[in-house]
Parts: structure tokens; sequence; C-alpha cells
């Protein structure tokens, strides 16, 4: 078995000091760290490469690079822009960067890239190709509506795509048109057509539903795809169905009886099975599993039902195996197994990188995007030569060569029941010097079906690096229920919301605090989603342990989260595994797992933020919370801050750099100082003017 590890170095420097003493520097030069630092502007300006696709001769590599706006011009999403790296010769070039471009393929059969783009002039989003040598992009096809994803047919002609079909519109003579919720959405649906015939019209594919993922067989002649009965996010997370369908005519031929989650279909190359990559079953909280089913319909039968962690991404690579990327607690591993479960090889494990994605050709040659402590998401190349090691191949962002980082380390520790090993990152302040405690803020991260894997740490509404150059550490707990470590430890969370998971995050700090690096009376918090649903209630149940909040589309009340929320039947199926409604009981204990039940105990300066269009966790929540502490606790230090036209999550670059300065600015008054009595930072965000 070949197998490679893929890690960086780090030093370790011993230097002991009174406290007091620490202090005392640690605010003398926290300004000078900082312009040593990782900044708001350099996060601001950050690019991040997005995905990455190698050619079947394994001679080019054509990847996207998320690339931000000005905040100070214009407050509009990434644009996502196209590079072409020569692997030979080690030379990229920008392909095409005037728009934003997506779904970015070698098209079978020739020299040429193809990527979906809106151009001037172009009414919709509409499939284009460039050739590999250089030159202008070409419209290969546009659709009345945009194209929401397509795939080659093995000709290089075909292709099958997705788009809404066109809504019905209102018959009323009125002068406006009112939003009736959750009606009148349009279906996605699946089409074919000939992209090489002009004025060719596509063909409809018989198959109810709004349709999400669909590939061809290997010899061209079905396809397999995946439709949920309405475009409604809930049914897109929990009751997407596997059909396959004739090419010919169009009509589904065998149905798939899956259930729960599902984030790929593939095919085998004799197109007799398909792998799918989903959930154990319906109560599963993520599409991390393999399964496997034939391509005649049937049940799937999940393999490697032990792996005690989560498979990311998969491919068929012979008749009987598959190439995987799976996560590992903080790690990431690249591996095959096959079909039946046996015979599973590491090819390499990545302690030290946070692998996205990866591609592969006949050949054997592999791409992935990975992220390391040190840099963001860049592409790497991995030959297919016995002994070969993973080559970095772009180096975006050249500002790293002038910062600081804080060291960032895997750390272990028990939970206080003794069920489980908490495992979870460490970033220290830059300058660190051991036995020193120091202010620690905890970022949690949502889902609670999600992880933290050991590569960048640092965005916009995560401080990581930025919090380092300030003299913070910053701690990033796997708690119980994070994906990367099996089912057991991911239904562990699961009818107990804020219970034992929460616990965790605690047990965390308390971890800290024992080694001597966390100074116990200056914790801090900041999360999004189910992060900042353990924001408000570190800030409020636990509230005597944090120093400093910050809240962003988090949540406060879970009785009302239920009626308000566009994923009633996830937060059922794959979170409370109950229905509150079913006893008086049920009711009150929902509500005492509610940030709002005790705010009695608040006494943590929180900063409460929420993007206005958020279907997710609806603003409410954060006005609850708000309201509560207003009237409740006028004494705590509370701020509620709107993101106009943002929903669960920032995405346009302006709002982004504001929520950052503020989140700082918030841990500098509250955290830094560990003092709750301070006055509130000015209203108005502390923006710099541009350089």
């Amino acid at each position: 078995m070949n197998t490679n590890y893929f890690r960086i170095k780090t030093t370790k420097t011993i230097w002991l000091m009174p406290l007091s003493v620490f202090l005392m520097v640690l605010f003398l030069f926290s300004n000078a760290n900082a312009q040593n630092g990782v900044t708001p502007e350099h996060i601001a300006e950050m690019e991040t490469v997005t995905s990455a696709t190698i050619s079947e001769d394994g001679r080019h590599i054509a990847y996207t690079v998320s690339t931000p706006a000005d905040p100070y011009e214009e407050n509009v999403p990434n644009r996502n822009h196209l590079f072409l790296l020569d692997v030979e010769e080690g030379t990229t070039k920008p392909y095409y960067t005037t728009g934003s471009v997506g779904s970015v393929e070698f098209r079978p059969g020739t020299q040429t890239i193809s990527f979906l783009t809106q151009r001037p002039g172009d009414n919709t989003r509409t499939l284009y190709e460039i050739p590999v040598d250089g030159g202008e992009a070409v419209k290969l096809f546009s659709h009345e509506r945009n194209i929401l994803g397509y795939t080659w047919h093995q000709d290089g002609n075909h292709i099958a795509f997705m788009a809404n079909e066109e809504a019905e519109t209102t018959a009323s003579p009125l002068p406006y048109q009112a939003d009736v919720y959750e009606e009148n959405l349009p279906q996605r649906r699946a089409y074919i057509t000939n992209v090489e015939v002009e004025d060719h019209t596509p063909h409809e594919i018989n198959v109810d539903g709004s349709v999400y993922m669909i590939e061809w067989s290997p010899d061209g002649s079905q396809l397999a795809l995946s439709a949920a009965p309405t475009p409604n996010i809930d049914d897109f997370y929990m009751f997407q169905q596997v059909f396959v369908v004739d090419y010919r005519t169009r009509d589904v031929v065998a149905e798939i009886n899956n259930e729960g989650k599902i984030g790929q279909i593939v095919w085998s190359p004799n197109g007799e099975r398909l792998a799918l990559r989903a959930g154990a079953n319906i109560n599963d909280p993520i599409d991390g599993r393999i399964l496997i089913v034939s391509a005649r319909g049937g049940a799937p039968q999940i393999i490697d039902e032990d792996f005690e962690g989560k498979y990311e991404q998969i491919m068929w690579t012979g008749e009987n195996t598959l190439h995987f990327l799976a996560s590992e607690s903080t790690a990431s591993v690249l591996g095959t197994i096959y079909f039946n479960g046996s015979n599973k090889q590491t090819l390499f494990r990545a302690d030290e990188h946070a692998i996205g994605s990866f591609s592969k050709n006949d050949d054997g040659d592999i791409t992935f995007v990975a992220s390391s402590p040190e840099h963001p998401n860049e592409v790497f190349y991995l030959s297919s030569a016995d002994g070969a090691e993973p080559e970095q191949k772009t180096f975006h962002n050249s500002w790293l060569n002038s910062v600081e980082l804080g060291r960032q380390e895997v750390i272990s520790y028990e939970a206080r029941d003794g069920e489980f090993t908490i495992d979870g990152m460490l970033i220290y302040p830059v300058n660190y010097r051991e036995g020193a405690p120091v202010p620690v803020i905890t970022m949690v991260h949502g889902g609670p079906e999600a992880h933290y894997s050991n590569g960048w740490l640092t965005a916009y509404s995560m401080p990581g690096q930025m919090a380092a150059a300030k003299g913070y550490a910053v701690f990033y707990p796997n708690y119980r229920g994070s994906t990367g470590r099996g089912l057991d430890f991911i239904f562990s969370s699961q009818s107990d919301l804020a219970g034992k998971e929460f616990d965790d995050i605690v047990d965390g700090v308390d971890y800290l605090i024992d080694r001597g690096i966390a100074d116990p009376d200056r914790i801090g918090v900041t999360g999004g989603s189910y992060g900042g649903y353990a924001s408000a209630w570190m800030s409020t149940y636990y509230s005597d342990r944090f120093a400093a909040a910050v809240m962003f589309v988090g949540i406060s009340n879970n009785l009302s989260k239920w009626g308000t929320s566009d994923i009633p039947e996830e937060l059922y199926l794959v979170h409370s595994r109950e229905r509150m409604w079913e006893s008086d009981a049920k009711w009150m204990d929902y509500l005492k797992r509610s940030p709002i039940y005790w705010v009695n105990r608040a006494q943590t300066p929180i900063l409460i933020m929420h993007g206005s269009e958020d279907t997710r966790v609806h603003p409410g929540q954060s006005l609850e919370l708000y309201r509560h502490l207003k009237v409740r606790r006028p004494e705590v230090p509370a701020r509620l801050v709107w993101y106009p036209n943002e929903g669960h999550g920032n995405i346009r670059a302006a709002s982004k750099l504001d929520y950052n300065y503020r989140m700082l600015e918030w841990f500098d008054t509250y955290l830094m100082s560990g003092d709750a009595s301070a006055e509130m930072p000015h209203w108005d965000a502390p923006i710099p003017p541009k350089d």
C-alpha cells in the first residue's frame, strides 16, 4: 500500500512571563502585531481556488478562482474567473475573467473548455467554450431561461442540462405583484439537446418534480438523475429520488429506492451499477456514505458502514473500484475502495491540508483543491508516477508573503461524560509565548452537520489569523454531531438540542484553561447559524463563562424557529427526531433549549447580526433575543445589525467587510479588556478610509 503523508512542520518556542506583565505587553503591541499580521483588508481581497479539472491527456488543469469585488466600490458577490494551468511547464494564465463562470469541463473529443456564464448581450446564463490554446470564448448554446447545470454526452455534441420552467405570471390588473409564499415556484426541469445543430429544440426529460443532478451512462444510452417533489429547499435536502431514464424516449426505465440526503450519482464503467454518495438512512444529516445499487433499480446498499469519517467525493476508476475523498476528523484522505466495501486503500493522507475536491483522468493523474493553515485553497497536482508527491501548482494572495501568522495545531480533549474525545483546532496569537494565558475566541461551526478541517480558517466571519494578529487565540471545536467522525458521533447530538453538544464546547474551553493557554476571564464566542445558536446559548445559559459574544444568523427561540424556517422536515428528521406539538412537555422542553428562556442569566455583551432576507433562520430569531435582552437585562451591552438583501450569511463585498470590522471591534472592546461595563462602540462600523 502506497501511503504518503502530506504535512507542514511547525516549531515551538518556550518563554514564560508573569500574567500581569504579559497583559501589559499584549496591549502595547497588539496594534503592532496587527500591522504585521492578517487584516480585514487582506481578507476582503483574498482570492480562493474553487474548482480544478484535469484534461484527459493530463497536460492541462482548468481551474476557477473566486475573486472579490472592491468593497469600497460595489456591494456585489465574488466573481468566479477561469484559469488554465500547463502541467508540464507549471505556468498559469487567466482564460476568462470578464464575467463569472461555473460548471467548467473539458469538452469530450476536443481541445476546448466549456463553461457557463452570462456575457453582455445574453439574456440568460449560457454555455460557452474556449480553445485550450487560447482565443475568444464562443457561444455554444443558450436557453430561454438560465442553464443551471449541464453534463456532456461522450460524443461531445449532446448535453443534458437543467433549467427552471417558466413561472406563471399574475393576471391581476393592479400595478404590482404580491409574493405568495411557497407557491408559484418554477420546477427545475431536465432537457437534452445537440449543441452542434443550429436552433435545435431541446427535448424535455419526462420526470416529475425538480431535477438537481444528472449524469450520462458510459455508453450514452441512459441518464441517471435525481428529482425532488417540489423546488422547496426542504424537499431538496430530504426527498430527492434517483431515476434512470432512456436517452431516446426520455422516459423513466428504473427507479432507485433511496431515502434521505444525496450528494452524488456516479455510473460504473460497465453501466451496470450506480454509486451514490448519500445518507445512510432518512435520519442521517449528511450525504457522507457510499451506497451501491443496480442501474436496473432497487434499494441501495451501504458499504463501509463502520467508517469513522465522511466521504466527500467519489468516482469510479475501474469496473470494481471507486476513488474517494474523505474527511477523517480534521484530516483529509484520498483513497480507493471496491464497490463491495473491501480492499480499501489510502493513497495519501493530508493531516495539515483540507482537501475540497479532486479530479482524475484515466492515466491516474490527479488534481485537487486544498487549503492549509498557511494559505487558502490552491491547485495541487499528483502524478500517477510511482512515489510521486503532491505539488502545489498555484500561488495566489501574494500578501501572505509579508504577514506573520499564528501557529495552528490540532487539539483533542475528553468530553465531561467520557463518551467521546473531541477534536478541534487552535490558532495561537502571533508571537505567542508558552505559559501566558491569552484571550480566546471560540469559533463554533454551523450545521451542526459540518466540521473544521486543519486548513485555512480565516474569513470575513471567522476571526482566525486576523484575531491572532491582535493577540487572541482562536479555538475551533468539532463538538459531537460534527461530521468526519462516523455515524455514532453524528447521531449523538440528535434529540438533544443545546445539550451535550454545547457542553463539549465549554469542555474545550476548560481544557485550554487547564493548559494555561486561555485566560478564564476572557473567553469569547462567535459563529453563524447553528454556531449562532451556540453563541446565543453561551451568552445566556453559560453567560458566566463568556466575556463577549458575536451571534450571526443564529437561533434564539426553538418554538418560533420551527414556525418560520424553510426546512421544517429537515429539522424534524435529522435534528430533533420528534415533533414539538406531540405533548405539552415537549413544548416546554423546546422553550428551555432556547436562549431566550435563559436571558435572566445574561451578563455577556453580545453583538447580533443577521441578513434581512434570511429564510433558513428568520431574522426574527435575532430580534427576539435582542428585544428580550433590552427589556429584561438592559444593563447588558447588546446591539442588533441588519444586512439588507443578505440571506443566511453575507455574500456581498461591502457587507462582508462591514461585518468583519464590527466583529473585531466588539471583541476588542469587551474581550481583550474583559470589562463588560465598557461603553458600547459607536453604532457606525469602524471602516477606515480607502488607501
